[in-house]
């Protein structure tokens, strides 16, 4: 079977999910972002899905055998093991483990159950996510593992994907373990208000209002923690699915947020600006955090002129922690 090392697992899960790039935001914790819109529908049984053999303990690595090439006209999905969690829906936020094989030779493109892997998190949206992907584990119940085999049409189309040993002609086969659902705000304890730090109100969804207090941004970073969750704590260089919102301090405009723009989004505490990873590490799922990030901390002198971020601007991010996952 074909392997590939685990940091390129990371890279090539990344790909393979992903059905193409909208235009983002100038600012944010990062430079990358996701649209949104509903999602297909479920797949269902066929003669294809039926023929792989699927054996192992479910969250943890499969031992898959076909015999290829197998070809479909739509995606078909098997349900290996039911669980008996909530079903997913289209919008719903999984949690997935996810096993990809190349369905005319058999071989193994990648896991995230391989060492090295990490889970990966899911919005059942097919126009964020490949078609055929959303379609199999679209209406699985959480604890269930499924295995699928998805036609280029609903995959990588005409292109193939050469990094994942994918052709223009070949179909995948898939193995995917429904971890969990992942909520879409903060679920944490209520905390006591600290002096000195703006205000944050929600709406229904959970969306926030920031109000900025009429004093000077102060010099140096701080965090106030408004909901305290009893989930995992969030690690240096953890992949972390979030709700957040971005305000600047002397103007009090919004200049990014996942509310309302998509949806929850997945950063790694390496790939945001040094506040919002300091907001996030030694915090637990469920929480919600406040950070008040000064320059050096954020865009530093520069500041980003494209969303009205100059290099003397604090900014204010509330954070709903979701999920965590170890790279």
């Amino acid at each position: 079977m074909r392997r590939i090392p685990a940091l390129a697992v990371a890279v090539a899960a990344a790909s393979l999910l992903l059905a193409g790039c909208s235009s983002n935001d100038a600012a944010g914790p990062t430079d990358s972002s996701t649209g949104a819109a509903d999602s297909s529908a479920c797949a269902t049984d066929g003669s294809a899905s039926k023929a792989v053999t699927v054996t192992g303990d479910f969250g943890a690595a499969p031992t898959t055998s076909f015999q290829g090439p197998l070809t479909v006209d739509s995606t078909e999905r098997t349900v290996v093991s039911e669980g008996d969690g909530e079903t997913l829906e289209t919008g719903s936020l999984a949690t997935i483990d996810f096993t990809i094989y190349n369905g005319t030779t058999g071989d193994k493109a990648f896991s995230t159950l391989d060492e090295g892997g990490t889970q990966l998190q899911l919005t059942v949206d097919a126009t964020q996510y490949i078609p055929g992907i959303v379609q199999a584990v679209n209406c699985a119940t959480v604890g269930s593992r499924v295995v699928a085999v998805i036609p280029p049409a609903d995959a990588f189309g005409d292109t193939g994907n050469q990094s994942l040993g994918i052709g223009a002609d070949d179909s995948m086969v898939m193995v995917a373990d429904i971890e969990a659902i992942v909520p879409t705000r903060a679920d944490g304890a209520d905390q006591p208000a600290q002096d000195g730090f703006p205000t944050v109100t929600l709406d229904d969804s959970g969306a926030p209002t920031v109000s900025i207090p009429s004093t000077d941004a102060p010099a140096e970073l701080k965090t106030e923690v408004l909901k305290k969750g009893d989930g995992p704590v969030v690690g240096d260089g953890d992949s972390v699915t979030v709700q957040y919102q971005g305000v600047i301090w002397n103007t009090g405009q919004v200049f990014d947020q996942s509310w309302g723009q998509g949806g929850p989004r997945t950063f790694q505490t390496t790939g945001v600006v040094k506040g919002f990873a300091a907001a996030m590490i030694g915090q637990t799922v469920g929480s919600q955090v406040l950070v008040i990030i000064p320059p050096d901390q954020g865009y530093g002198s520069e500041g980003n002129s494209a969303a009205g971020i100059s290099g003397t601007d604090t900014l204010v991010f509330v954070i709903d922690i979701l999920a965590t996952a170890s790279a």
